[in-house]
């Protein structure tokens, strides 16, 4: 799961070094291991804010709270998680610019919006895009700045191109976890994407989020501001395949799709350090290099 979590600043470090900006080893450490804690906390209390609910007490037998039975102490792990996260966070902002910290606080907002009381808007169905918001533009900007040596102004247009299609990866991950969920979800009052439009309809939209992602991923490429080997996201083709198949023939069988969302984790994971290493490699091109502005 913490592919999610890190592909940001490891997209980050790729068009850093693609400019031939080079990079800050220790801010990215410490930018990667901030953001495995605060992924975790996003779990942890994803766990106890469901358990509230009810909502997980069948279609997710993985949660800590249901392992354990233990919801106090899961509470106090993720609460540690989001403090060791951000202040690990607020020394690479020390380190590069405030706005690190603030872009970050921001997409922990967006957590909090998603999951937590009295808002729960994932129970409204807008999990997806707060998603989008949070591990695209948010998070890319915020490690572009951490990573880049001599950023000084958050680069939303290179976090935009950048995070954009990764992003949209991610959300396809969120959005495949409900399949074999819905009865339990429905009957919780919570109408996820996948409850609203029924698994026939949603599982006709997977392809859609696996071109949309490429897409974004590929259009700087063919108006020849990245370089080819930015194409290497295709690496992440062979899961996503896998996927559609997988949802196409037996969306309406939890039992069968249970590991949807790990096939879709699979191709967020190869699609951004495909696209990642591409960036990366953009030196060796001298006459596909990167443009610095792009």
């Amino acid at each position: 799961m913490y592919a999610v979590a890190v592909m940001p600043v490891l997209l980050a470090a790729g068009w850093s070094l693609g400019t031939g900006r080079g990079l800050r080893p220790l801010q990215l450490l410490l930018f990667l291991l901030a953001a495995v804690l605060l992924l975790a906390w996003e779990n942890l209390a994803n766990d106890v804010f469901d358990a509230d609910t009810g909502v997980d007490t069948h279609g997710k037998p993985h949660s800590l709270v249901n392992l354990t039975g233990r919801r106090d102490r899961v509470a106090a792990l993720a609460n540690g998680a989001l403090v060791g996260g951000l202040a690990l966070m607020a020394v690479v902002a020390l380190r590069s610019s405030p706005a690190v910290l603030t872009l970050v606080l921001a997409c922990c907002g967006l957590g909090y919006l998603y999951q937590g009381p009295p808002f729960r808007l994932g129970y409204r169905g807008l999990g997806e895009p707060l998603c989008w918001l949070a591990f695209g533009p948010c998070a890319t900007a915020a490690a572009l700045l951490a990573v880049t040596p001599g950023a000084q102004r958050i680069p939303w247009a290179t976090a935009w191109a950048l995070g954009a299609g990764p992003a949209l990866a991610t959300t396809l991950v969120l959005f495949c976890s409900h399949f074999h969920q819905v009865d339990e979800d429905a009957a919780h009052g919570k109408r996820s994407p996948v409850v609203r439009l029924g698994t026939d309809r949603a599982a006709a939209l997977v392809p859609w989020f696996v071109a949309g992602s490429l897409a974004l991923q590929w259009a700087p490429v063919l108006l020849g501001q990245w370089p080819l080997t930015a194409l290497l996201g295709v690496v992440g083709l062979p899961p996503a395949r896998q996927l559609i198949c997988l949802l196409r023939d037996h969306h309406d069988e939890p039992g069968r799709i249970v590991g949807s969302k790990f096939l879709a984790l699979r191709f967020q994971a190869l699609s951004g350090l495909g696209l990642a290493g591409g960036l990366a490699l953009a030196p060796w091109f001298g006459s596909l290099g990167l443009r610095p502005g792009a």
